[in-house]
């Protein structure tokens, strides 16, 4: 216990003094690897009776059996195919924040960012939405490209990508919602 509380003390004064920041230190445990985008689709998943919508993110990982199926554009209309066979192996399916988070160069956004689908009358987008300080910016991620209702390909704004979260080494699981440098911001 005792070195746990003079590492303690060690952290918070080095914190303190400048020379590191938690935002720092918690951007650097993970890095980013390449994907090929082509693999992926974003939807906008209807929730319930499809009033609201949440990201869902499907990977087409072997080609064994198609894992999503999309049709028209302005909005592209989704048929998730993976949700009628067992998909292991084959497809991956990112449905909430434990799959996926916001990341904008170095600085992992997970905890201080939720991924939401916002409506309107003439578009379904994407936003990238502070979570504990309201006055930090909200980015535009992904639009549809007009309204619909079902599954709706969001389809990423210039300068955003999906890439996956590296520990050393180790590519995870977990996919970031990435762009390099900050963009500007938009109203909600």
């Amino acid at each position: 216990m005792a070195r746990f509380r003079i590492a303690t003390a060690v952290l918070s004064a080095t914190m303190a003094s400048g020379l590191i920041s938690p935002v720092r230190a918690q951007g650097s445990l993970f890095t980013t690897a390449e994907v090929d985008q082509t693999k992926f689709v974003m939807v906008a998943a209807p929730i319930g009776s499809g009033s609201s919508s949440q990201l869902n993110i499907y990977e087409q990982r072997t080609n064994a059996r198609p894992c999503f199926a999309m049709s028209g554009s302005a909005p592209a209309v989704v048929d998730p195919m993976l949700a009628t066979f067992d998909f292991t192996g084959i497809c991956n399916r990112y449905i909430d924040g434990n799959g996926y988070s916001l990341r904008i160069g170095g600085d992992d956004l997970g905890t201080r960012y939720r991924l939401s689908v916002i409506k309107s009358a003439n578009d379904v987008q994407l936003m990238g939405v502070p979570t504990r300080d309201p006055s930090q910016p909200t980015y535009l991620i992904a639009k549809a490209g007009g309204s619909g209702t079902g599954f709706i390909q969001l389809v990423l704004e210039p300068g955003w990508r999906l890439m996956r979260r590296q520990y050393g080494k180790r590519t995870l699981g977990h996919l970031y919602v990435y762009r390099d440098a900050p963009q500007e911001t938009q109203a909600l």
